[in-house]
This record gives C-alpha cells, structure tokens and sequence, in this order.
C-alpha cells in the first residue's frame, strides 16, 4: 500500500478545519489557550491556530516545574508567532501535592510522571475560564495510538487539531508552515530520565507512523510489531468516550 500525504493541501484543511469549530462552537472573540513545551507539536498546533484564528486569539502558557533547561524553545515559539503568553510555574504545586500524597501513600513512578501533566491541565483550563478560551489539545495520531500521553492529562482539551497525524506528518506541516526548524525538530526528552521519547518507546516514530499508515507491516520486526499492538489495544481507554451504566428499558 502506498499513503500519500498532500502537505499543502492538509495544512489547509487543518485551518480551515479551526476555523470551523470557532464559528460553530464559540463566539468570535473567544480564544484558544494552548500550554508551550517549545516542541514540535504545541508549536504546530499553536501555528495552526494563529493561522486561523489570528495572533490576538491564541494565548500560550508555558509551565515549567521548577527550572525548565529548555524554556528558551518555548519563549522562542511565542515570540515568532507574536502570542500573549502567561508564565506560571508549577513547580511549588506539584511539590506541596506530592509531599501531600507521601503522607497517605508512597507516590509510585506513575504518579510522579502523570500527576505534573494532570496539573499543567488543570492550569490551562484556569487560564481559559479567566479568559474565555478553548484549551488545545496537541496529541498525535502517533502518540495517541500507543498511549503515549496522561489522560486528563495532555489528553485533554477542548478540541484537537492534530490528532489525525503521525509525528512524520506533523513535521511536515510545521516545515510549510515556516516554522523555525529548532521547534519542529526538537528531539522531545521525558524530562525526568533524561531519554528521549524513541529511546522509552523502544522504536522510532518513523518505524510506528508507516505501520499506522499500511505502508510496512512490520513483519521484518515481530517483537515491535507485537509491542506496539499491544500497547495500542491497552490504551485505547485514552481515546474512547468513559464507559457509562445504561439502564435496561
């Protein structure tokens, strides 16, 4: 199977497709609130949106934990694309949170990794209730399809513009967009092992986003195969509305 990807053509559809939901779901002054990490996804996202929206709707909020190595990406992207942009850091709320919980129950990996994204959640919808905004949600169809992501978490959002694209196509957008390339190729790193996303993973995105697309069916890498199904399969609760009790009538 061959996937063809019409980059121009995408692009323009992701704006128009912006555009749409603002004049169907919002009034016009309303605005787009997005959190900046300065990589390729918050800085394609929030193009996109400036592009649709105009520069004046779309405020960026940046959060480190504490001291952030890599902010200067994340105040790059603000001043290229002219945004407003709030500087909270939360670092202290995790803390007090964290020390909190130890007093009740050891905090184990997954809350130590889940709960500081849980809470730049919670930080970005308080800036959107103060505003009048809708949250960006900046997943991908890569990430979103092993899981790679909090729920409730940078799962979250009001709507998502880049949901439906793999890492390889998001860096093509961000490249025509005009994007400065140290965003768009900034190789993301988790922040806490100092590994970069590809080394947890255990394979490249570029290996994932053919299999996603049908263009390689893996059969030369059974054992990636095998783990990329299996963790598609254990994190589709991620992607699913929540399951409610019906009753019987």
């Amino acid at each position: 199977m061959s996937y063809s990807f019409d980059t121009e053509k995408v692009a323009a559809e992701l704006i128009q497709w912006v555009k749409d939901y603002f004049a169907e779901n919002a009034s016009p002054e309303t605005k787009a609130v997005i959190g900046i990490s300065g990589g390729k996804d918050s800085s394609v996202a929030a193009a996109v949106c400036v592009k649709a929206l105009g520069k004046d709707r779309v405020i960026g909020v940046l959060m480190p934990q504490g001291e952030q190595a890599d902010i200067a990406y994340s105040r790059l992207l603000v001043d290229t694309l002219g945004i407003q942009s709030y500087t909270i850091n939360i670092g202290d709320t995790v803390s007090t949170f964290m020390n909190e919980l130890g007093k009740h129950i050891e905090p184990n990996a997954q809350a130590v990794i889940n709960t500081p994204a849980r809470i730049r959640m919670t930080t970005l919808y308080a800036v959107a209730a103060c505003v009048g905004a809708r949250v960006v949600n900046t997943c991908n169809l890569s990430e979103d399809w092993v899981g790679y992501s909090t729920k409730y978490g940078d799962a979250a959002g009001d709507f998502s513009p880049l949901s439906d694209l793999t890492v390889t196509e998001v860096l093509k957008i961000g490249d025509y967009l005009g994007l400065p390339k140290e965003l768009v190729h900034k190789v993301p790193i988790d922040g806490l092992c100092g590994k970069t996303d590809e080394e947890n993973l255990g394979f490249t995105y570029a290996m994932l986003d053919t299999y996603i697309r049908g263009e390689d069916d893996l059969s030369a890498y059974p054992e990636i195969k095998e783990k990329i199904d299996r963790m598609h399969c254990n994190n589709l609760h991620k992607l699913r509305l929540m399951p409610k009790y019906e009753q019987t009538r």
